[in-house]
């Protein structure tokens, strides 16, 4: 089972085994611990790479 929390003013940390795969449905690499991007400013995408810091603001709550 995997978790997915959403981190204020940050990326998505998905836990557990998870299998990712990008637009047209091919398997990516992946661990136990991602950080996802959801600000769309990393080099790195999907991953986060830390370009959101000072440049992204989001709060969810449910």
């Amino acid at each position: 089972m995997a978790d997915i929390k959403v981190l204020d003013n940050g990326p998505l940390l998905v836990t557990g085994e998870v299998t990712l795969l990008d637009g047209e449905g091919n398997p990516m690499e992946s661990k136990n611990q991602m950080y996802l991007c959801r600000c769309g400013l990393s080099t790195n995408k999907p991953f986060c790479n830390g370009a959101h810091k000072g440049k992204f603001e989001s709060t969810v709550r449910a």
